[in-house]
């Protein structure tokens, strides 16, 4: 019902009560006339004195009663006047809305900030929309739209708030039920929490960043699910900070700016907006909600990129102590180790250390002489060179000056573009940043980027990003950035055309080829449960190409960080376990891509070689065919490739709950072991017949297998059979 149709029902409402109250009136009027001839019959005396006391006390019930109903029906006309399946009371802001059947989906309270005093009113003329959206305004504290979008196979109802004082910013909460479901979504936490529904913290800005010291992972999206077949999608435009759990068991969600995150006033006092949709199966309405048609565009070329990063390895060179130590030699011994594996040969990835200072884009000739002959001769053998690149200038490289004179660089605010804002990123103490929003320095690192290809015949390039704490605090650019995230967004849109395998942050869907990298994994067995719950968290938002980590880690630290690392590049790890080695290199096998820098020959004996081998057949036979089986429908409809076992069957309440599980497609489900010391396991099947990759055996679904052995040397999967199978 539009706004207009609410106040003219309203005013209709309260004329006929009006009428109601009056006739009551003049029939009392009536009674009190009659009552001294009443008094005169002294023979009825007595039962004329009882019939006065049972007119009276009608009269006040019946006062009561049409008082009662008259408010109750404008209670129920204001909690059930907006839209269908939506209930919605102006009072104390509680908004429900209801599946098909009738079902409750999703609860909560709006305006948290508004005191229960405030009382609201319908908008003026000039402050509603002609968009159909009910409109409501808290007096000089905040107005309120609401909007229905109705697309068939789901719905979708906008909240908008716009703050009217600086003292207030806009708040929704929303129940986290354990009837109604679990929520996903988001990223990673800093809890490593499968299920936002089990997580804890306070507001925070949601921004990408270090796990090791912020809330989130380097892969973000303002999406969240709910097993049950409800989203929120939040606009980018929000200065959005969110909170989890603190003090109830809510999700909300804050419109606030700050002094970095949200440091760019958009409007001139905070607006939250945010869409919610509801559908009848969560698998259905993921498929609707998330970014889709990512082939649209795509040459065969890239096509053929993102095959061979999913069936042929990633080799990152190892980490040197000394950049000295890091040369020509060094990347041709490293291939001579590759190729005495016997695995297929796939990418060699150079780290940022091809330079001499990061962001010279130039070959150290010192270290690396002759590299082009050193790529040729790799190239000649099967491998595809990648080089690393970062937006980040050194402030040693002859680079910075020739960024500060045109103007190239992110500046300081309130400098006049006079003034380069620093900023400190891995081996880089101080260091400049490109301003991407400037034409100009896109062309210029295009340029730099397009000769390297021509003159040593890089076929790609790795973006490392950094995150969004990783701009300089007081960063200005030419244009204003809705948030640090748009900063990745637009850097590689704009490097599109160079072509890149692979980001190391995003907020938003990097256009195929390029995946997105997991953050650095500490090389322990926490670590290795990080990867699993990552790659499943990040596909659920929507990323459906993951560049797992190295296998074994990418790097060593034995504390709990309070700061930020981003002035030194935490080296190597040492030569991981061998029992987590196996274990990590037994999950990476099922992953979108695999990664290494430790190599398994590393290790003494013939054990790990073997593995290796027997690993590298279940990755060919079992698992490739899977993967492209699956590219198709995640390029088209943004579902993942590894997805937790809810995305196969919803109505599975085991299913909604397992978080050390997952599938490849539809046709593969992995139980990896994530501890030291364990050879066996809980291992739940959903419904089918599956087939056991250790034994061969048939085993029926919908149950649970308990003690299920899984030695050393081997891994739990399942290959889906026929529906038709018998045993």
């Amino acid at each position: 019902m539009l706004a207009s149709d609410f106040d003219a029902y309203s005013v209709a409402s309260n004329q006929a009560s009006i009428t109601s109250v009056n006739s009551l009136a003049s029939l009392l009027r009536e009674k009190m006339q009659a009552f001294p001839q009443m008094i005169r019959k002294k023979k009825r005396e007595t039962k004329d004195y009882k019939i006065k006391i049972f007119v009276i006390i009608m009269f006040f019930m019946i006062i009561f009663l049409i008082g009662f109903a008259y408010v109750g029906y404008h209670r129920k006309l204001l909690t059930y006047s907006y839209f269908e399946k939506i209930k919605f009371n102006g009072n104390d802001r509680i908004l429900r809305i209801l599946s098909r059947d009738e079902k409750e989906v999703i609860s909560g309270q709006l305006g948290k900030t508004i005191g229960m005093d405030n009382k609201p009113f319908h908008c003026l003329e000039d402050n509603r929309k002609q968009d159909g959206s009910v409109c409501m305004e808290w007096n000089g504290i905040a107005r309120l739209y609401m909007n229905f979008l109705d697309k068939d196979v789901f719905r979708c109802y906008t909240i908008k708030w716009q703050s009217l004082s600086a003292g207030n910013y806009p708040t929704d909460c929303y129940e986290l039920k354990r009837n109604n479901g679990l929520w996903f979504g988001g990223g990673i936490t800093k809890s490593r929490e499968w299920s936002l529904s089990n997580d804890n913290f306070d507001f925070t800005p949601f921004s990408s960043g270090d796990l090791k010291v912020h809330q989130f992972g380097n892969g973000v999206k303002r999406y969240f699910i709910n097993s049950i077949g409800v989203a929120i999608q939040i606009s980018e435009k929000t200065p959005l900070h969110l909170s989890i759990n603190t003090t109830t068991n809510e999700f909300c969600m804050r419109a606030q700016n700050d002094d970095f995150t949200f440091v760019n006033h958009l409007t001139e006092l905070p607006e939250l907006e945010y869409k919610i949709c509801t559908t009848d199966g969560m698998k259905s309405l993921h498929m609707l909600m998330t970014q889709k048609i990512l082939w649209d565009g795509l040459k065969v070329s890239d096509m053929q990129i993102i095959k061979s990063l999913m069936f042929e390895p990633v080799w990152r060179t190892p980490h040197s102590e000394t950049m000295e130590s890091f040369n020509e030699t060094t990347i041709y011994n490293y291939s001579e180790d590759l190729i005495a594996l016997g695995l297929p040969l796939g990418h060699i990835l150079i780290n940022e250390f091809w330079q001499e200072n990061v962001g010279d884009f130039t070959v150290d000739q010192k270290r690396f002489p002759n590299l082009f002959k050193t790529i040729d001769l790799l190239h000649r053998r099967g491998f595809k060179i990648v080089f690393t690149i970062q937006p980040f200038i050194s402030t040693d490289s002859e680079n910075f000056k020739e960024a500060v004179r045109k103007k190239l660089l992110i500046y300081e605010r309130h400098s006049e573009r006079s003034i380069p804002a620093l900023t400190r990123y891995k081996s880089s103490s101080s260091a400049g940043v490109l301003d991407i929003t400037n034409n100009a320095s896109v062309y210029w690192l295009k340029e730099k980027l397009e000769k390297l290809k021509a003159d040593y015949k890089v076929n790609s390039f790795y973006l490392d990003l950094g995150t969004g704490y990783n701009l300089p605090h007081y960063y200005q650019c030419r244009q204003t950035l809705d948030n640090p995230d748009m900063y990745a967004k637009l850097f590689t849109e704009s490097l599109e055309s160079v072509g890149f395998i692979g980001v190391s942050t995003a907020s938003s869907v990097p256009k195929p080829p390029a995946f997105l990298s997991t953050q650095p994994l500490n090389s322990s067995w926490d670590g290795l449960k990080e990867l699993m719950s990552t790659v499943m968290n990040y596909g659920v938002i929507g990323y459906p190409l993951i560049l797992p980590g190295a296998v074994g880690g990418d790097y060593w630290l034995n504390k709990t960080m309070t700061k930020m690392i981003s002035f030194y590049s935490l080296g190597q790890p040492p030569e991981p376990d061998e029992e987590l080695y196996i274990r990590w290199l037994q999950l990476m096998t099922f992953m979108p891509a695999m990664q290494f820098s430790y190599l398994p020959s590393y290790y003494k004996g013939d054990q790990m070689k073997k593995l290796a081998k027997d690993l590298a057949i279940i990755r060919q036979q079992t698992v490739n065919p899977v993967l492209d089986k699956t590219l198709s429908e995640s390029l088209n409809e943004g579902v993942p490739l590894i997805r937790p076992l809810w995305m196969l069957d919803p109505n599975d309440t085991s299913c909604l709950s397992i978080s050390d599980e997952f599938s490849v497609g539809e046709e593969l489900i992995v139980a990896p072991i994530l501890d030291p010391g364990v050879e066996e396991r809980e291992v739940y099947l959903p419904q089918g017949v599956w087939k056991d990759g250790i034994d061969s055996s048939l085993r029926k679904g919908s149950r649970w297998i308990h003690n299920y052995k899984v030695p050393r040397d081997k891994i739990a999967f399942f290959t889906k059979m026929p529906d038709k199978t018998r045993f």
